[in-house]
């Protein structure tokens, strides 16, 4: 992507509704002038959602701890995290945090984590799944793309036990995998259609090759590029903070999730979190608008 014509030329396409081929990504992958990149990934965004950018706030508690203080009422989603180590633990997390939620969306743990409590109690992944859900769980908190080798298995797994509109996630695939990995959701989101939202940058922090703010959101772009048919590109406001979201948006992200369900102000209203958030999207020159945990908006 060396010329002006070249990016009219890919542009043109995301406004028609066209797709990019894998060569145009491998090529907007190596380039590192990100400015056309980000330009192409905010025209898609724009054509999907406008100039809205929804939140969400999240609870995030500990499995093993008591909920009933732990989640305030503007919490849209409560996240239980931790490990149990065997189902039963794991029931019981459910059952007590559905009992607190009440109609709020209940996520939990990974995939990884299913796989474990389906070897430690000696069934199968489907019984355990079911099971969850029956039990009150509306989604897994994270399902990595880099870690679920059979990814196509487990979405199917997942939709057929009645989880829905799922929500992909990175754990710490090093950049040069990751345009792979967005096109390879991109073709599942063509076979299943119960892809929301993908979080694209890692979970887990590389100690010895820190990402930088330009891997980021470059990463973010990509994301947005090579999934058109996915409809939320989410940034962890909880993890990466105000700086890197609030240019993230600009590079395609149209969600801002894990946003802190506090309403404490002791600095007055204005400087509330939600208040934070807000501020920070309108400044990127978009509208924000907070959603429930199931991508419904709210306000």
């Amino acid at each position: 992507m060396s010329t002006t014509s070249r990016f009219d030329e890919l542009k043109a396409r995301i406004d028609a509704g066209g797709r990019l081929s894998n060569p145009d990504l491998a090529a907007l992958a190596a380039t590192v002038d990100i400015l056309p990149l980000g330009m192409l990934a905010d025209a898609l965004r724009r054509r999907i959602h406008g100039t809205q950018v929804t939140y969400v706030r999240v609870a995030s508690c500990a499995f093993d701890r008591p909920l009933a203080d732990a989640v305030p009422p503007a919490a849209r989603e409560v996240r239980l995290t931790g490990r149990p180590e065997t189902m039963t633990a794991a029931m019981e997390a459910v059952q007590s945090a559905r009992a607190v939620a009440g109609d709020r969306t209940l996520s939990a743990w990974s995939w990884q984590d299913v796989e474990r409590l389906a070897l430690a109690g000696r069934t199968s992944i489907d019984r355990v799944l079911e099971a969850l859900r029956a039990g009150g769980l509306d989604a897994l908190a994270e399902m990595p793309m880099d870690h679920a080798a059979g990814l196509g298995d487990a979405i199917d797994r997942l939709t057929a036990a009645g989880y829905q509109r799922l929500r992909l996630t990175m754990a710490k695939a090093p950049a040069a995998w990751r345009t792979a990995l967005f096109e390879r959701a991109a073709a599942l989101q063509d076979r299943y259609a119960c892809i929301q939202a993908i979080d694209p940058l890692p979970a887990v922090p590389d100690p010895v090759h820190p990402s930088s703010g330009y891997e980021d959101v470059k990463t973010v772009a990509l994301a947005r590029l090579a999934a058109p048919n996915v409809p939320t590109i989410q940034v962890a406001w909880e993890r990466y903070g105000p700086k890197l979201a609030q240019v993230a948006l600009t590079f395609g992200a149209d969600d801002l999730d894990a946003v802190s369900p506090s309403d404490e102000a002791p600095l007055g209203p204005r400087r509330a979190p939600v208040e934070d958030v807000r501020r920070n999207i309108e400044a990127a020159g978009f509208t924000p608008a907070e959603r429930d945990g199931r991508f419904n908006v709210i306000a």
